[in-house]
């Protein structure tokens, strides 16, 4: 397959920060992909490998990872439906692997 499945562009002004480039080429690499209401994006990847889950946010600087630990983030407030989706995606991620 030469086609992309999904393609994603970025809502984001320049100062937000260089998107996150997030290929899904690797079998052990969970995305999850959520917009809110007001166009904010954010982007989950967990490797199920290492275990490790991170969290980046346009509105939150898409250059600064947000390290997630049994589906939260600690240094960054979410909106509620936003801590929904990342529960909803730790979820997914953890016992699909």
């Amino acid at each position: 397959m030469s086609e992309p499945l999904l393609r994603i562009h970025n809502r984001h002004v320049a100062g937000c920060g260089d998107p996150p480039i997030v290929n899904n080429d690797d079998p052990d690499l969970y995305i999850g992909y959520f917009e809110n209401p007001y166009r904010e994006q954010w982007i989950f990847t967990y490797h199920r490998k290492s275990r490790k889950a991170e969290l980046r946010g346009g509105d939150a600087d898409w250059n600064t990872v947000y390290t997630v630990e049994n589906g939260m983030v600690f240094d960054l407030v979410l909106g509620a439906e936003e801590a929904l989706w990342l529960q909803a995606c730790w979820r997914a991620a953890v016992r699909g692997g």
